[in-house]
């Protein structure tokens, strides 16, 4: 099988800790230049695909540029957590009741929304049909390079763990640029063909 490298995209404007950006923060420069840093990319890659997010977005097609491979696919399965928008901007401190609650009901009742916010079980799911789509890509373009955002790579390198897999991801942060070679990508992928047949 192909290798799939997952990356996750450079410094965006606004970013702190804890913090749940907005849809259309871009990357900053020194965004940009951590992009240039990252290279050269594994030996073998030929395609690259992205979330529509404008930060990765903006990550592949500055790799694309650089690098001549082209972006194969743009798709919605490798957008970030979509965060309840009443969180977007803000940071630990400042984040509303309704969200504290859910937090701390979420492992619990892993289905629970807050708001216009995605599920953990959603989030979950959307991560095990990213991992066969990115199997599926990788067949018909060789490797890949993926870009995404650290929550949902966190939650597609730890699927196995279920809808928890959010808390571990949240606990280990991708740092800006930062490659993976992505090892579970093929037993997931043959898992879900057996269950969807």
């Amino acid at each position: 099988m192909a290798d799939i490298w997952l990356m996750r995209h450079g410094a965006y404007e606004g970013h702190r800790p804890g913090y749940h950006a907005p849809h259309e923060a871009a990357l900053t420069q020194e965004g940009r230049e951590q992009v240039r840093r990252s290279l050269p990319l594994p030996e073998g890659v030929t395609a690259i695909v992205t979330s529509p997010i404008p930060r990765a977005r903006q990550t592949a097609a500055l790799v694309s540029h650089l690098t001549g491979l082209p972006i194969v696919a743009t798709s919605g399965l490798l957008a970030e957590w979509h965060a309840p928008s009443i969180v977007l901007g803000r940071t630990a401190e400042t984040y509303p009741p309704a969200y504290c609650a859910w937090r701390a009901r979420r492992l619990a009742n892993p289905s629970l929304r807050c708001e216009d916010g995605e599920s953990l079980t959603d989030l979950h799911t959307r991560a095990r049909h990213c991992a066969a789509f990115l199997h599926h890509t990788a067949q018909r373009h060789g490797p890949l390079l993926a870009v995404s955002h650290t929550l949902f790579l966190g939650v597609l390198t730890h699927l196995q763990e279920g809808p928890a897999a959010f808390v571990t991801a949240a606990r280990t942060p991708w740092k800006f640029t930062e490659r993976r070679l992505f090892t579970a990508c093929q037993s997931t992928a043959l898992h879900l063909q057996r269950h969807e047949r």
